[in-house]
């Protein structure tokens, strides 16, 4: 048994599986094991990974469970003390592993961290999902040291430094699998996005830290299996978003981020409406449409959290990145 897992969910991929995975067994094994973990795939994916890399291990689902369940389902089959989670679009650099390894070894406090971010398409520039360290604002809206809303930065090492933040990007992350396992794993019924940020604050409520760590580099294409236009992606942030804010408020919050921010989305909708773009307006309402419906679980998933829930994390940003955006802020800076 390797001690450090790397694990790629992978779903019908086969051409991201042949431009990114030879990097990631070239700078990863035979040091540490790679998985690819398989969601149904019905393409060629997995004879390909077979034929090509036998040393890679491979975990068959029976079916697509998105990322979230995916990953759950996946991990239950992979013993390790450290997973690293790693999206099918990333290509990796030399040492990537080690120095995320290495933080997670000097820090038990350290449940996850993340290597900095940076877009496969532009490689001076940070990617959107991750940047250098993620975090959010007081009303849930996510964002980076090096991404602000839409914005990314060029990458001139001015992030450089390992630090603690509220989140670390699913596209690719190391944690502990024991809090990993001790939190739940992801929560499955988000299917995809906004997964790992939840994950991160709960186990920054059962008193661990997220961190990190930029000498560790990977480029990332993004928009893999559903494109920053998509409307299922555009409905699956809104909803999870209200979801993992009603989860893991603190109720003083909570009485008033929730309306606040239902009133938020509802401008980006009218947004949408006056560009004529009504997949948009659509999708806006079928998210708030399925947070209603998952309230019940949301209640019963809230009150499970409740002992832990005193407080905000430290790494909250107590500020608003929308406010911060209107008056010509671009660039995360000192903000946090």
């Amino acid at each position: 048994m390797s001690r450090v897992k790397v694990v790629i969910l992978n779903w019908n991929g086969r051409a991201h599986l042949e431009r990114y995975l030879p990097s990631v067994v070239r700078a990863t094994t035979p040091k540490y094991g790679v998985v690819v973990a398989d969601n149904g795939s019905t393409d060629s994916s997995l004879e390909y990974v077979a034929e090509t890399f036998p040393e890679v291990e491979i975990v068959r689902l029976d079916r697509n469970y998105g990322f979230a369940e995916g990953y759950n389902r996946a991990l239950q089959e992979v013993e390790a003390e450290y997973y690293v989670l790693l999206n099918s679009d990333v290509e990796v650099t030399e040492g990537w592993c080690d120095w995320l390894v290495e933080a997670l070894d000097a820090d038990p406090q350290l449940a996850a961290v993340a290597p900095k971010l940076l877009a496969d398409t532009d490689r001076e520039r940070f990617e959107y999902a991750g940047a250098s360290g993620g975090f959010i604002d007081i009303l849930g809206y996510p964002f980076c040291r090096g991404r602000i809303l839409s914005t990314t930065e060029r990458d001139e090492g001015q992030y450089d430094t390992p630090r603690e933040v509220f989140w670390a990007s699913g596209a690719a992350f190391a944690c502990r699998a024991e809090r990993f396992k001790a939190e739940g794993g992801f929560d499955g019924d988000f299917f995809a996005h906004m997964e790992e940020i939840d994950l991160c604050w709960r186990m920054q409520s059962s008193g661990y830290r997220v961190g990190v760590e930029p000498r560790s580099k990977v480029y990332h294409l993004g928009g893999g299996t559903l494109s920053a236009l998509s409307p299922r992606k555009t409905m699956l942030n809104h909803r999870n978003n209200l979801a993992m804010l009603y989860k893991n408020l603190p109720l003083a919050h909570l009485l008033w981020v929730l309306p606040t921010r239902l009133v938020l989305d509802g401008a980006a909708a009218a947004s949408y409406l006056a560009k004529g773009q009504w997949q948009g307006v659509k999708a806006v309402w079928q998210a708030h449409v399925g947070f209603y419906r998952m309230l019940p679980s949301l209640r019963a998933k809230r009150r499970v959290e409740r002992a832990k829930r005193a407080k905000l994390p430290a790494t909250v940003y107590r500020g608003s990145v929308v406010v911060r955006r209107l008056f010509g802020g671009k660039k995360f800076g000192n903000m946090m």
